[in-house]
This record gives C-alpha cells, structure tokens and sequence, in this order.
C-alpha cells in the first residue's frame, strides 16, 4: 500500500475531533458539533475519491461508486461514539470502506453492481438512548413520532437536534427506497472482545448478535434535607436502586451467559446534601437467546418492585429498544470466510447496524483484531497492519461480490 492512504492514516486524520479531555477518549454524538464534523470530513474523503454522496430521510449518509441503483453491495459503519469511547468503534469500518475504494481503484476493478459506502446515524444511542437509530429508522422498526420525541440529557429532541444540522425530521421513518438498494451489506468492525487474540487471527467474519435490550429503571421516593430528615422518615429512592444494581450482576451470573449492566444512574435532584426525589438508572441486557435475556429482565423487574416497596418507593419500568438474537445468513458467512482463507466466525455480544438489517437484506460482518479486548473505553486498539489486513479483506469481499 506504498503511497495510499491507510485506516490507520486516515483515523490519525480525525484523532483530535470529538476528544474527551475529560473522561478520556471520544465522545462523539448524533448531530453535536464533533459528530457533524466528522460528517463532514466523510463527505469530503467521500467526493475526493469520486464518489456520489447523498443523504436519506434518516441522516444516514451514502456515498455511491458510480450511479445509485438497486440491489448494490453497500459497507459501512458509523462516525458517533459513547462517552469517552475508543478510536476505532465506527470509525474503523468508515476508513476501511474508504481505503477498499482505493485498494479496488488502485488494481483497475470497476465495480458491475452498484456500491456504497454508509454512514449511519447515532448508532450508539450515547445522545438519544436508542442505539442504531438510524438504522432502525430505515428499517421501519421505530415508529417515527417516538423518535422524533426522544430527548436528550439536555432536554433537546431529535427532531429539533435534526433540523438544528439542517435536516427534515418529518420525513423520518421506513424508507423502501433506501431498502430496495441494498443487495448485500458488509459492515468492517473492530472485534469487541478476544476472540482473535486467543485465535492468532487478524480477521474474523460474524456469526451472531446476542439478544440485547435497554430498560429504563424510575425509582420514586421523596426528595427530602440530608441533615434534617430522620433514618426512619425517609423514603429514598437510592437505596432500592443500590440494590438493584448489584442483583443485576447477581442475576445475570446465575443465567445461562447472560450479561447484565448499569452502566447510567441520574438522581434528582442530585445535590450532595439532598435525598433524591426520583432515581433513574438504565439496565442493559443480554444473552445468546431472546428467552434468557427477557427471564432476567422479568427477574430484576420484580426484585426492583420488591426493592421499592420496603423503602416505601414505587418503580417504573421502561424498554427503551430491543433487539432479538441475530444469526448472519450462514451462506454468506461461509462464503465470505472461505474467500478470506477460512477466516474463523465469531459471535458478538455487541449491537451493530448490520444487525439491524439483517431482517432486510443479507448481511455480514467482518472483525479486526482488538490486541486489548477492551471497546467502549479509551483503551480499545486495533493494530496498525491489523487495520491494513482489514481493509485489504473487505475490498476481497467488495470486489467479489459486486463482480
């Protein structure tokens, strides 16, 4: 690749956008001045290798290799990231979309289907709460007004957030058009766990998505002094919250591999010396089969109902998104695997896009090796000539199958 640009090159290129100088990391979110950035930037590596950029009625951007059409092989990722995320989660499949394009250019292939490269909107949720927004739209499976509705930390919505970047929030929701383009999507990711490590691999295909949802926890009490109110007087909504917290864990080691997680709790008020009026905290959930996701999700709401009812709280309980166990079409892992030299196939507890759509069209993902196991974190890493053997993977896999 002497004299082309690399992912790793072109993910030093954004190094500095988007940097969280206080928790560490990135935090890039759906239509804040980082991620618009960031838009920005894709657009313009997208036009300075040709390519047609447009964007559909859900934010997501598309940039197309020669004219848009039906049945086109189409990769990507997305560009937002959680709170004080690592470098490569997104990212990393953009920029190797990218350096495919230029890979496949560079060799003379001129692609017999169409091909796109996607961006897709607020895939983590970090701003609106609901992860793979974007997508979900597309895919028509979030009723349009609810996510309009979402709101923010800040009290912003989508739709103001939409229209604040320029865009027209009441053309959100199923776009046929959009859908009937897709023929095939492969989205690159960097592996969020060790799989390929313990493998001595740099590239994996993917097999499954563990069912995954969020739930929202509003533990009710009564905001009180922190100095004048008796032990015995108070109704404090933390405590039944504490609690929950760690029976989650307790749950979800006693279910068949199951995961259960808090990884936000919002009191209100949230003074020092106040007694919360009102507890928010959100449970992410997950196991290999819907069955076992929703049986601990069942388990903590009662436990978070009995929780309550000794410290004289109630509680509210809301899902927020979810998503059924994926199984990628195994034809196409197993095609994609032999033509990357019995490249292994993983699972993945982790929510993609490509998950997404894989009730749509057929779908595929390809993972590069993450030497620390660690994402959603500062310490996420991928290798410099892991990040090459990616890239030169996927241009493989866009080139045959848009042959």
């Amino acid at each position: 690749m002497t004299g082309m640009v690399t992912p790793s090159g072109l993910l030093a290129a954004i190094e500095d956008v988007g940097a969280d100088r206080r928790r560490g990391g990135f935090s890039r979110h759906a239509f804040d001045p980082a991620e618009l950035e960031l838009r920005e930037w894709f657009v313009e590596q997208a036009e300075s290798r040709g390519l047609r950029v447009t964007a559909d009625r859900n934010a997501n951007l598309w940039a197309w290799w020669g004219e848009p059409g039906d049945d086109a092989i189409v990769t990507g990722s997305h560009l937002d990231s959680v709170p004080g995320g690592g470098a490569f989660d997104g990212p990393l499949g953009v920029v190797s979309a990218l350096t495919a394009v230029d890979l496949l250019r560079a060799k003379g292939f001129v692609p017999r289907r169409p091909l796109a490269v996607v961006v897709f909107a607020e895939e983590e949720g970090g701003r609106f709460g609901v992860p793979c927004l974007g997508s979900r739209l597309l895919a028509g499976t979030i009723d349009p007004d609810r996510a309009r509705s979402l709101r923010d930390p800040g009290g912003v919505s989508f739709a103001e957030a939409m229209a604040a970047a320029g865009m027209r929030p009441e053309h959100v929701g199923r776009d046929e058009e959009a859908l009937r383009r897709i023929g095939k999507f492969v989205e690159l990711h960097v592996e969020q766990g060790r799989g390929l490590v313990d493998l001595d691999r740099p590239v994996a295909v993917a097999s499954s998505i563990l069912a995954h949802g969020r739930w929202r926890f509003r533990f009710s009490g009564q905001g009180n002094h922190a100095g004048a109110t008796l032990i015995s007087d108070r109704r404090d909504p933390m405590l039944p919250a504490a609690q929950f917290v760690l029976a989650a864990r307790r749950a979800a080691a006693a279910a068949e591999d199951a995961r259960a997680t808090v990884g936000r709790l919002v009191p209100n008020p949230g003074g020092t010396n106040v007694i919360a009026s009102t507890v928010d905290l959100w449970l992410d959930a997950r196991s290999p089969t819907d069955a076992v996701t929703r049986s601990v999700v069942e388990e903590l709401s009662g436990l978070a109902e009995r929780f309550a009812g000794e410290e004289g709280c109630a509680v509210e309980v809301t899902e927020e998104s979810y998503g059924d166990t994926v199984h990628f079409q195994p034809r196409l892992r197993d095609e994609l695997s032999e033509l990357l030299d019995h490249a292994p196939a993983l699972p993945t507890g982790a929510g993609h896009d490509a998950g997404i759509l894989a009730a749509e069209v057929p779908t595929a993902m390809l993972f590069v090796r993450n030497p620390t196991g660690v994402s959603h974190a500062p310490e996420e890493f991928a290798e410099a000539d892991d990040c090459t053997s990616g890239a030169q993977a996927l241009a493989r896999v866009l080139e045959h199958l848009s042959a």
